[in-house]
């Protein structure tokens, strides 16, 4: 740091009363304490300046970190508005679709609530055919053991029946009895004498017979009249041995 000048107080008086007065301005040393002032106003003001542009050039740094940063939020920012609207229909989806579950999810309980009622009712109507059927088994049982017990009892009469009359009986179809001639054509003892009588209702019937019997009809007659079946193979037997007689 520059040192000051002390000027000296300046004796008016002396100077004038000298032969030739003059006054020492001290210009030199003026000059160079000038020249340390302005070299201190530049460096001063260099300083200033440098300070001043330091300062503004932080500040335009620090500005544009500030922008880069806005931008840089702006840009999340609208990332998260574009996220948000996603999300909400996102959620909007999820919220119709959660609607339309428990609709189907209500649904499907009527409907199972109503298979449950209907299975209710099957089971009773389960247990129902369960009891007829037991009933049904239980009476065909016996009903199965009447007819062994009947047909124990008719075993010996068709067994003298057949042997009597000759011909073999025999049951075919449903409610239909086929009855075979034996030995009636003494020529031909292969030849086949039978008929079938249909017994589903009570006028009998007489579907097929072989050979053919002109007479039929009327036996037939007689025996819806009568009821007595025994009478009946002995007549169809004789109107057979007539046939042979005739040589048909």
């Amino acid at each position: 740091m520059a040192k000051s000048l002390r000027v000296p107080k300046l004796d008016l008086s002396a100077i004038l009363a000298s032969q030739n007065p003059q006054i020492d301005l001290r210009l030199e040393a003026y000059e160079v304490s000038t020249r340390n002032f302005l070299k201190a106003v530049s460096s001063y003001t260099q300083r200033a300046l440098t300070e001043i542009t330091n300062r503004k050039n932080g500040h335009l740094t620090d500005r544009k970190r500030l922008v880069e940063k806005l931008q840089h939020i702006e840009a999340e920012t609208n990332q998260c508005k574009i996220r948000e609207i996603e999300l909400i229909k996102i959620l909007d989806r999820e919220r119709e679709e959660r609607k339309e579950a428990e609709a189907s999810v209500s649904s499907f309980r009527r409907q199972l609530a109503s298979i449950k009622e209907k299975c209710v009712v099957l089971d009773g109507e389960v247990e129902q055919h369960r009891i007829i059927a037991a009933n049904l088994r239980r009476e065909r049982s016996r009903e199965r053991a009447l007819l062994d017990s009947h047909a124990a009892q008719v075993a010996p009469e068709l067994a003298d029946c057949e042997r009597w009359l000759q011909c073999h009986i025999e049951g075919i179809d449903k409610d239909k009895i086929l009855i075979r001639f034996l030995r009636l054509d003494a020529a031909d003892s292969t030849r086949e004498f039978s008929l079938v009588v249909d017994v589903s209702n009570r006028s009998y019937k007489v579907p097929t017979t072989t050979p053919f019997l002109p007479t039929l009809p009327i036996l037939l007659d007689e025996l819806n009249e009568t009821r007595d079946i025994y009478t009946f193979f002995k007549q169809v037997r004789q109107s057979f041995v007539e046939v042979v007689q005739q040589g048909r």
